[in-house]
C-alpha cells in the first residue's frame, strides 16, 4: 500500500492525513505529497514536492484535487507512475473510465468521503470495477470512515449528495436554527451554545446504533406538544419532505455536469 502519493492536499486530502496520523493508519513517512501549497513543515516526516522521478515509487495515488483541474494537474505525472499503482479518486463526477484513460489504463477506484474523516468518524462511499483497487481503496477509507460498496458507478452521484455534500446541509441548519433561536430572544452565544449542544448529543445518540431516527424522533416528540408543533412546519408542506428531495436532485445534477 505505501508509499501512498498524494495528489492535492487541501481539505479533503488534509483531512485524510489527519485522519491516518490519529488512527495510526498510516504515518507520514507513507506519503509523498504533490501540493504547490505543501510545505516540509505542514507534513513532517512526508515526502513533499519531490522530483517528478521520485513518483515511481508509490503504490497507490489517492487524485484528492478539485474536479474542474483534475486532468491538469495529473498530466506532469502520470508519465512517472509505476505501471501496477492504483488510482483512487475523490474528485466529484469524475468516471473511473476517465480517470483511467488519463491515467495511462491503470486499475481505478472511486471514493467519496467526508470530511470528519479527520477524526476517524468520517464516512465513505466506494465503487471499483476490480477488486485490487476496491480493496485499495477500503485500505484507505475503512480506518478513519464507515464504508459502503456500491455495485453501480452511476450511484456515486446518489452517494455524493446523501453524504460526501451532507456534512454542509447539517451545518446550514445549525447556522438557521441559531439565527431563529437569536429572533426569539436568545442572545447569539446562548443560541449557539445550545443548538450545537444538542445537535451533537443527538448526533452521538444515533451513532450508538440500536434505534432508528423514526423512533428517536417519536421518543422526543409529545402529542401537542411544543415538539410537535414545530415538527408540522417542519415535516409538513414545503419542509424536508419537499426540501431534501429537491436539494439532492440538484446535488446529483451537478455532480453528472462535473462528470461530463
Amino acid at each position: 500500500m505505501t508509499p501512498i502519493l498524494l495528489l492535492g492536499a487541501g481539505r479533503m486530502g488534509g483531512a485524510l492525513i489527519e485522519g491516518w496520523r490519529r488512527t495510526e493508519a498510516f504515518a507520514l513517512s507513507d506519503l509523498i505529497v504533490r501540493d504547490p501549497a505543501a510545505t516540509a513543515q505542514a507534513f513532517p516526516g512526508a515526502v513533499v514536492n519531490p522530483p517528478l522521478e521520485a513518483l515511481g515509487a508509490a503504490k497507490v495515488v489517492l487524485l484528492a484535487v478539485k474536479p474542474q483541474i483534475w486532468r491538469e494537474a495529473v498530466k506532469d505525472v502520470v508519465p512517472h507512475l509505476a505501471p501496477d499503482a492504483i488510482i483512487v479518486s475523490i474528485a466529484a463526477g469524475v468516471r473511473a473510465a476517465d480517470i483511467s484513460e488519463a491515467f495511462g489504463g491503470r486499475r481505478v477506484a472511486r471514493v467519496m468521503p467526508t470530511t470528519a474523516v479527520a477524526i476517524g468518524q468520517g464516512a465513505a462511499s466506494l465503487y471499483a470495477d476490480t477488486p485490487e483497487a476496491l480493496e485499495a481503496a477500503k485500505a484507505l477509507l475503512a480506518p478513519v470512515a464507515a464504508t459502503v460498496e456500491l455495485a453501480d458507478e452511476r450511484l456515486m452521484h446518489a452517494a455524493t449528495a446523501v453524504s460526501g455534500s451532507a456534512p454542509a446541509y447539517l451545518y446550514a441548519f445549525i447556522e438557521a436554527l441559531e439565527a431563529a433561536g437569536a429572533d426569539q430572544g436568545l442572545t447569539p452565544e446562548d443560541s449557539a451554545r445550545l443548538a450545537r449542544a444538542t445537535i451533537a448529543g443527538a448526533s452521538a445518540l444515533l451513532a450508538q446504533g440500536g434505534e432508528e431516527p423514526s423512533d428517536l424522533r417519536k421518543q422526543v416528540t409529545s402529542p401537542g406538544g411544543t415538539t410537535a408543533a414545530a415538527l408540522s412546519v417542519l415535516m409538513g408542506e414545503g419542509g424536508f419532505g419537499d426540501l431534501l428531495p429537491k436539494a439532492l436532485a440538484a446535488a446529483v445534477k451537478r455532480s453528472e455536469e462535473l462528470g461530463s
